[in-house]
Order: structure tokens, then C-alpha cells, then sequence
């Protein structure tokens, strides 16, 4: 089985990258990214040499229609993570949200529908707003869609276009709307880097408001052993909800990042809250549990964490983040206490 991965230099991409090729050796992975903002080559060094002649890499972008077209001619199925994907840089400016997120979406199901190839598109919660930060209601895949970011906007309009392609020219497509991951290759611009490698620096992390905005964590891990499963067994047409029942305040994740490095729980800064801030999410896996056998297996965000924590500061140490990055944060240098 061949597979196109895009946004395979990505968070999400390549760690699904290099977990498919570390698990599946029947697969074989055309990884097409256009290297912008967060897709970074180096998320996938070492795999040209460890998987030769099953890995290929291919700069390009999923705008490019013939560039599009003569990879899925190649393939049997398109796994599609190519996106912008953050909400800060949304509000800043959301021109690239719009023409990547739906006109690229666009690009990739033409030639799916045109080659017969099997397509599953990454999505995420944010589609359906915000809920309360009281009680125990839950996203699922009958929620309506109430985005409140250019991001999330941009993301509810390509989960649409692949459904009116599936009805209307017979995609072979499913659908996943994913809550927050956490783990390695990550932006360090995302709340978890960003804290870590602030408060391994001794610099206090910031929060946003009073740091009660709720969101459901699971790790990368997990998320893409789900999106195998739904590629696998899922039913086209269907959408399928992934979470680990993992919600966390902001201020709760950032006390976990700080336990983890030993470091008191008041070493933060609160700061101005973000527009358009949505208070919580939370996704209710259960059907997809039921329906695929799928199971997160990292279990609680404290559990999974500390693994996540150290990857980031053996980064941190081995020189990994450039002066210019760890500029941005407002990072000098590693802390003598870490």
C-alpha cells in the first residue's frame, strides 16, 4: 500500500510519518509538504536513510493542482494533514487559512474523486465552537458547527467540501475531528513547547486569562493510531470523533509542564486573553470506540507527559531550537536548574 501524506513535515504528519513507517512495513509514504511556517524537514530526519525505498519526501504545495494530481495518481490512499493550523496567526491574518485549509482541500479531492483513490481528511474539534466550562457536555459527530476563528472557520469549510464531494461525486472519504495533541515535533510557538522550553530556560511561561479555558488532550500517538483505524475500517461518508477524555485547563497544563521540571507552581505569568478565546473543548469518542475498537493507550495527560516534557529539553540541550527561534520566545539560554 502506498500512501500521500501531506503536511507530512508538520506536528501531526510526521510523527504519523514516521510511526507508519516504524510499524507498517507493507506501507510505503509519499510525504508531500510545502515547508511553511510549522513544517519543518528536519520533523522527518533520518527517514530517507532508515526506510529506503519506501519513503519519499516531495516539497510542494496542495494548491499546486498538477503537482496534486500527479502524486495521487500514485497512491492508493491520501491521508491529508496539510494545514494552517494556528489561531493566533489566524486573527493576525487569515488570507493563507483560506487558501491553503479550503482552496488546497479543494485540489486533493479533485484528484482523489479522478484517480478513485481513498482519501481521509484530519480535522479537528474547533469546528464546533466552545462549550461551557460547566458541565459534562461533549462535542460528537452530530454537534452542529459553530467556528469562531478564521482557523477553525477555514477548517469546518474543508470538512464540508469533502462531505458534498463524497454525495455528490463519490469520494471515497472519511472525516476525523480530533481534540488538542501533545508530543514530539511540535511548533514551539503551541502552549506545550512554548511553556517547556520557557520554564526550562527559567523564564515564566504565560497564560492567557486566568488560565481557565478547558482543553481535551490526547497524544499524537494516539490520535494517528486512530486515524489507521479509521482508514482501515471506517465507513465512507462517516465522520469519526478522537479524543482520550483528557480535559485540562490551561493553567492545569501549564502546572504539569512545571511539576515535570521541578519547578514550583507559581513560576507563570498571567497575561491579556486572546480574542474570540473559546472556553472549552471536549470530544466523546465512545462511537468510535465502539464502531472501530480503536482505544487511546496513553491514559491520563500526567502519565503521557513527562516522556513529552524530556524529548523537548534533550532538544533544548542538544542545540536543536536556532537563536532566532528561542529569540522569538523570549529564550536566552537553558536554566542551570533543569
Amino acid at each position: 500500500m502506498k500512501v500521500l501524506v501531506t503536511g507530512a513535515a508538520g506536528f501531526i504528519g510526521s510523527n504519523f510519518v514516521r510511526r507508519t513507517l516504524a510499524l507498517r512495513p507493507d506501507v510505503s509514504v509519499i510525504a508531500l509538504d510545502a515547508l511553511t511556517y510549522a513544517g519543518r524537514l528536519s520533523n522527518l530526519a533520518g527517514l530517507a536513510e532508515a526506510f529506503a525505498g519506501r519513503y519519499e519526501f516531495v516539497q510542494g504545495d496542495i494548491r499546486d493542482a498538477a503537482l496534486v494530481d500527479s502524486l495521487v495518481g500514485r497512491v492508493d490512499a491520501v491521508v491529508h494533514f496539510a494545514a494552517e493550523s494556528h489561531n493566533d496567526n489566524s486573527l493576525k491574518d487569515a488570507r493563507p487559512f483560506i487558501e491553503t485549509n479550503v482552496l488546497g482541500t479543494f485540489e486533493l479531492i479533485q484528484a482523489a474523486v479522478k484517480h478513485d483513490v481513498r482519501f481521509h481528511h484530519v480535522s479537528t474539534d474547533e469546528v464546533f465552537g466552545d462549550l461551557p466550562l460547566e458541565g459534562g457536555e461533549r462535542f460528537n459527530r452530530v454537534t452542529p458547527y459553530r467556528p469562531s476563528s478564521p482557523y477553525s472557520a477555514s477548517k469546518a469549510s474543508s470538512d464540508h467540501l469533502v462531505r458534498a464531494w463524497v454525495r455528490s461525486f463519490g469520494l471515497r472519504a472519511t472525516i476525523s475531528n480530533c481534540s488538542n495533541n501533545y508530543g514530539p515535533y511540535q511548533h514551539e510557538e503551541k502552549l506545550i513547547p512554548r511553556t517547556i522550553l520557557l520554564a526550562a530556560s527559567g523564564v515564566k511561561p504565560k497564560v492567557y486569562g486566568a488560565g481557565v479555558n478547558v482543553r481535551d488532550w490526547i497524544h499524537v500517538d494516539d490520535h494517528n493510531d486512530g486515524v489507521w483505524a479509521v482508514l482501515e475500517r471506517g465507513v465512507i461518508g462517516e465522520t469519526y470523533l478522537l479524543g482520550a477524555d483528557g480535559e485540562r485547563s490551561n493553567l492545569q497544563v501549564v502546572g504539569a509542564v512545571l511539576a515535570a521540571l521541578g519547578l514550583p507552581d507559581d513560576f507563570l505569568e498571567f497575561v491579556g486573553d486572546r480574542p474570540g478565546h473559546d472556553l472549552r473543548y471536549a470530544i466523546d469518542a465512545s462511537a468510535t470506540v465502539a464502531e472501530l475498537g480503536w482505544q487511546p493507550a496513553f491514559g491520563a495527560f500526567e502519565t503521557g507527559l513527562p516522556a513529552v516534557v524530556d524529548w523537548y529539553v534533550s532538544q533544548l540541550r542538544a542545540g536543536a531550537y536556532s537563536p532566532e527561534v528561542l529569540g522569538r520566545l523570549g529564550v536566552s539560554g537553558l536554566s542551570t536548574s533543569i
